[in-house]
């Protein structure tokens, strides 16, 4: 590259500095009067607008869940206890079906939210009887409908044993206590060929009636 050459390369590097410069400079300055965007224009005149007033939310709930409830402290016990915070509208203990023993939780509903609120704060993780008590409340978009179901009538479990005890002691025919008894000659016959299968001597003892059936109760025939 000669000489010549040299020098106009210069001349052409100052001239872009510089015009870069103005540019930059150009995009620093703020303008006196500067026109206002239309996405950003200024609000003039008119009220000031409040900020909407949030009212706490109210607490309703009411009913409570106490799990963990030892054995012996049901429906008359728990509302004698729970009593000393507030009035108690209704109690309910969940019970088996069948044998209508407690599942060891329930329920409880005060009057007062607040008041339910105290009972629960006060009685989560109680030592009562050796158990530590579970309560907390429960809100009310979580209550079931069928919740409070039945809850004052007293539950009578089903007597299996008396149940048993008449179909055991009815009237039977004589066919019909034929028919018994062959069945237990037969559970008789099974047992004794499994104690010599097993190599056991053993004498069985005969079973009474076996040769004449003498039933307790004899149903005859009108005919």
């Amino acid at each position: 590259m000669g000489a010549k050459a040299k020098k106009a390369l210069k001349k052409n590097m100052k001239k872009i500095s510089a015009s870069a410069a103005a540019a930059s400079s150009s995009q620093l300055a703020v303008p006196q009067n500067p026109k206002p965007s239309a996405d950003f224009l200024p609000l003039e005149g008119g009220p000031a607008r409040k900020a909407p007033v949030t009212k706490p939310l109210e607490n309703k709930a009411t009913v409570l869940y106490i799990g963990r409830i030892p054995h012996g402290f049901y429906e008359t016990e728990i509302e004698g206890f729970f009593q000393q915070f507030g009035t108690v509208k209704r109690v309910r203990v969940a019970r088996n079906k069948k044998t209508g023993k407690s599942k060891h939780f329930g329920f409880i509903q005060f009057e007062d939210p607040e008041v339910a609120e105290i009972a629960a704060g006060a009685m989560n993780d109680y030592l009562l009887l050796e158990h530590m008590l579970q309560v907390h409340v429960i809100q009310p978009e979580h209550v079931k409908p069928n919740l409070w179901k039945g809850f004052k009538s007293q539950y009578k479990p089903v007597d299996y044993v008396q149940i048993e005890r008449k179909h055991h002691n009815k009237e039977r025919t004589l066919e019909e206590h034929r028919k018994l008894l062959q069945k237990v000659m037969k559970r008789d016959k099974k047992r004794r060929s499994r104690i010599e299968a097993a190599g056991i001597e053993y004498e069985c003892p005969e079973l009474v009636g076996n040769t004449q059936p003498v039933p307790k109760k004899i149903k005859f025939d009108e005919d």
